[in-house]
């Protein structure tokens, strides 16, 4: 199920914005529902809509259930096998299958209470489904796990092009607990996460997707100067793979990128989207253009997939306006 946007206005005095909403209602896919209100929603919005996995393009589903059939059938030859439980609950998330790839990840924590993989992933699908509380305390026992700990390449459960893994474990542990301590408003906290996820980076992919959220959680705990610096060593030349989108982003708080230019690229993904478009709203936000901001918010959770990070944030950025309009009318 997805909720539509409450109010969609584009200010006159603001022409930009009027070009990034005219392109990002252009990007963004024709709406199919999901299964039907029969079945149970795998998490509730922020908005307190429910949430029902989108459709997949069949090429795309029959692909995802092969996958899971294989990792299914590893885990029932060895159910204790941390390996296998721990590609289980992945491939159930690919699928939307949050709250089973929870209960899977639990089952491995009950097994393997000391393996931070576990502590790691479902902390990631804690925040996929609203739970940032919970998300927070995988997060932290996974980082006390590895603390000292040599870090470790994390297998890609879907490949890159060029099939090159480029996350790392504690790297991956920083960076979604920099988005539990964001989603629940914490800037300082996340901040430091984020910060730790940069320093385990070790390519550029890594290393533009925790500057930006690094970035931005500094400007929103009014350490403007601190944000600047994060922004020194970013280039337009800088050997991306995946994260172009974290890399435009950056380039336009660097200036060197109009925010009406970031959803012009073609044959952007629903991800993509979400993501632009959340760097933008945020930028308008910071500085001081909230109607803005507020528009674009609802424009990305009008989408069907609320599984991205950046529709997640303008969920969270949604109720904390509302609620900020709500106290001055009081």
């Amino acid at each position: 199920m997805i909720h539509l946007p409450r109010r969609i206005t584009v200010p006159t005095s603001a022409p930009a914005a009027a070009v990034v909403l005219v392109l990002l209602a252009a990007c963004v896919p024709p709406v199919r529902r999901g299964p039907g209100p029969a079945g149970r929603p795998e998490a509730v919005s922020l908005l307190g809509q429910p949430l029902f996995p989108p459709d997949l393009p069949l090429e795309t589903r029959q692909r995802l259930e092969a996958q899971l059939a294989e990792a299914r059938g590893g885990y029932e030859r060895n159910r204790n096998n941390a390996d296998s439980i721990l590609w289980y609950g992945r491939r159930l998330a690919y699928l939307g299958r949050y709250r089973e790839a929870i209960e899977i990840f639990s089952e491995g924590m009950r097994k393997h209470p000391s393996d931070a993989r576990m502590y790691r992933h479902r902390g990631h699908r804690f925040i996929t489904v609203r739970r940032f509380n919970s998300s927070v305390k995988d997060l932290r026992t996974a980082a006390r796990l590895v603390r000292g700990r040599p870090d470790q390449v994390e297998p890609d459960g879907m490949p890159n092009a060029q099939n090159v893994p480029l996350t790392t474990l504690q790297g991956n542990i920083w960076y979604h607990l920099g988005l539990a301590y964001y989603l629940r408003g914490e800037f300082s906290r996340a901040a430091g996460a984020f910060r730790e996820s940069l320093r385990a980076a070790g390519n550029d992919d890594s290393v533009v997707a925790a500057s930006d959220w690094l970035y931005m959680s500094l400007r929103r705990s009014g350490r403007m100067d601190e944000a600047r610096q994060v922004l020194q060593p970013i280039r337009r030349d800088m050997r991306v793979l995946e994260n172009h989108a974290y890399h435009r982003r950056l380039l336009m708080y660097r200036g060197e990128l109009p925010p009406d230019s970031l959803l012009a690229a073609p044959g952007l993904s629903a991800v993509e989207v979400a993501t632009l478009s959340y760097g933008v709203g945020a930028w308008y936000l910071y500085n001081g253009r909230r109607q803005d901001a507020e528009d674009m918010f609802w424009r990305i959770t009008s989408a069907e997939n609320w599984a991205p990070f950046g529709y997640i944030a303008a969920e969270a950025d949604l109720r904390r306006l509302t609620r900020q309009s709500g106290d001055r009318r009081r």
